[in-house]
C-alpha cells in the first residue's frame, strides 16, 4: 500500500480521499474534495492533491501541493498551489489557499485576482463580488472593475453593477474592447428585460436572456420550489416537447418581427431531424448549414452534440459571429456543461437528456429498467412523427409558475430591440438563479 509509512491526513473526509487513492481511484478522491474543502488543513489537503496529482500525472500541480503541504504558512507556496488548482481545472481546491494568501498579502493584485478567477469557475460570484469591495480601494480600472461588475452583474445584483460600470473608462487596452462591449449588451439587456420581468433569484427566463441573449421558451414542470427552479435533471425526451419548442419558436419569431427565409441543417442526426420538422412547420425550405447564410434559422437538437459529428467543430466555429438575419435554436441546453455557442432560443434546460429517438429507457416486463433500441427510421420519418405530436404539456408537479404563449411572446416584444445584437460567446456562468445538480 502506497501509503505505509507516508505521512498521512488526519480529517475524515481527507482519509476518506487518500484511502479512494489506494485503491487507485483518483476520479473517487477527487469527489470527495469537491465539497465542503474550505475549512479543512491545508497542508493535509496538499498531501491529498499531490498524491492525486502526481498519480495523474500532473507535476506542475504535485510539486506545488508538495511545497505548500511542506511550508503551508508561506504565501508564495499558497498561491502557486491555488494557481496550479485553477490551471489544472479543480478551482474549488484552489479558493482556501488563495483566501489565506490575501490574509497575507492584502495588497498583492495578483492573488486577488487568481482568488476571483477561482470563485468565477466555481459560479461563486456573490464571493466574488465581496471580496473586490473590500480591497476597491486598491483596485485598478482594469481588469479589477470590470471584475467586479461583471460578478455584480451574475450574481444578480445590477444596482451595484451600474454604479462601478458608470466608473469604468473604456479600456487602455484594445484586447478588453470585447470584454466590455459584452458588458454594455448585459445591462442593455437586463433594462429590457426588467421592464416585464421581475430578475429576481426564481427568474430563469429573464436573467438566461441577460446573461445570454437567450430567449429560453419553456419550463420544467417538475421540482421548481424544489431546487431547480425551472431547468431539468435527467429528461428522456419526447416528440410532443420537440414539437412544442418548434411552435414556442416560431411563437418568438413573429413576436420578434423576424423574417428567417430557409432553415439551416447542421451535421448531426438530432439537429437534421428536429430541423426538418421546423423547415415543414415554419413553410420553409431546408438547406445544409453555412455559417454566411443570411435570413436564416439554424436549428440544433443539442450543440455538444453538434460538436461530437466530423463538421461539428467547423459548423459551431462559423456560429460564433452571427451572419445578418440568422437566429440559432437549440432545443436541449446542457445547463452544467454549456456549449462554446450560446444559441438564440433554447426549449430547454438540462443537465443530462436522451432525444425521442435515442435508445431510451423503459421499465420491462418484470419491472426493470431496459434501454431501448435507437430509432433508425430515415430523418423523414422521424420528423414526421415530430409533426404529428401531442404538444400538452406535462402537467409536473404544480410547483411551477404558468407559462402560457402569452407571457413568452409578451416578454420578446419587450426586449426584441436587445436581441440579436451580440455575439454568441459561451456562457460565462449559470447565473444568479440557482438549480440543484448532480455529479
Amino acid at each position: 500500500m502506497f501509503s505505509r509509512g507516508k505521512r498521512l491526513p488526519k480529517t475524515p473526509e481527507l482519509l476518506q480521499a487518500w484511502q479512494a487513492l489506494d485503491d487507485g481511484d483518483i476520479p473517487g478522491a477527487l469527489r470527495r474534495l469537491r465539497h465542503g474543502t474550505d475549512d479543512l488543513p491545508l497542508d493535509e489537503l496538499a498531501l491529498v492533491v499531490a498524491r492525486a496529482a502526481g498519480a495523474a500525472g500532473f507535476d506542475d500541480l504535485r510539486r506545488a501541493a508538495d511545497a505548500l503541504a511542506s511550508r503551508p504558512g508561506k504565501a508564495r507556496a499558497l498561491y502557486d498551489f491555488g494557481y496550479a488548482c485553477v490551471e489544472r481545472g479543480v478551482p474549488h481546491l484552489a479558493i482556501p489557499a488563495l483566501r489565506e494568501a490575501l490574509r497575507q498579502t492584502p495588497e498583492s493584485a495578483a492573488v486577488l485576482r487568481e482568488l476571483v478567477s477561482a470563485y468565477e469557475r466555481e459560479g461563486r460570484h456573490r464571493e466574488a463580488v465581496d471580496v473586490l469591495t473590500t480591497h476597491e480601494s486598491g483596485l485598478a480600472d482594469w481588469p479589477d472593475r470590470y471584475l467586479l461588475v461583471f460578478n455584480a452583474l451574475v450574481a444578480g445584483d445590477l444596482g451595484l453593477a451600474r454604479r462601478h460600470h458608470t466608473r469604468l473608462p473604456d479600456p487602455p487596452d484594445a484586447r478588453w474592447l470585447p470584454a466590455r462591449a459584452r458588458q454594455r449588451g448585459m445591462l442593455e439587456r437586463a433594462d429590457a428585460a426588467g421592464a416585464v420581468s421581475p430578475l429576481d433569484a426564481a427568474d430563469l427566463r429573464g436573467w438566461q436572456y441577460v446573461i445570454g441573449s437567450t430567449v429560453l421558451t419553456t419550463l420544467s414542470p417538475y421540482g421548481f420550489d424544489a431546487g431547480m427552479t425551472g431547468r431539468y435533471a435527467w429528461l428522456q425526451d419526447t416528440h410532443g416537447q420537440c414539437l412544442r419548442g418548434l411552435v414556442r419558436l416560431k411563437a418568438v419569431l413573429d413576436a420578434a418581427g423576424a423574417a428567417p427565409t430557409s432553415v439551416s441543417l447542421l451535421p448531426d442526426r438530432g439537429s437534421r431531424v428536429l430541423g426538418l420538422a421546423a423547415a415543414r412547420l415554419l413553410d420553409l425550405p431546408a438547406q445544409p448549414f453555412a455559417p454566411d447564410r443570411q435570413d436564416t434559422v439554424v436549428v440544433a437538437y443539442d450543440l455538444n452534440d453538434v460538436a461530437g459529428t466530423g463538421q461539428g467543430a467547423e459548423a459551431l466555429g462559423g456560429l460564433l459571429q452571427r451572419a445578418p438575419g440568422q437566429i440559432l435554436h437549440e432545443h436541449a441546453s446542457n445547463w452544467t456543461d454549456p456549449p462554446t455557442v450560446t444559441a438564440d432560443t433554447v426549449t430547454l434546460l438540462h443537465q443530462s437528456a436522451t432525444a425521442p429517438w435515442e435508445g431510451q429507457l423503459r421499465a420491462g416486463q418484470d419491472g426493470d429498467l431496459e434501454r431501448c433500441a435507437p430509432d433508425s427510421r430515415p430523418d423523414e420519418e422521424v420528423a414526421a412523427d415530430i409533426l404529428a405530436a401531442d404538444t400538452t404539456p406535462e402537467e409536473g408537479d404544480g410547483a411551477t409558475p404558468a407559462d402560457p404563449v402569452e407571457r413568452l411572446t409578451d416578454f420578446v416584444s419587450a426586449v426584441r430591440d436587445t436581441w440579436l445584437r451580440n455575439d454568441r460567446a459561451g456562457l460565462p456562468s449559470a447565473g444568479p438563479v440557482s438549480s440543484s445538480r448532480f455529479d
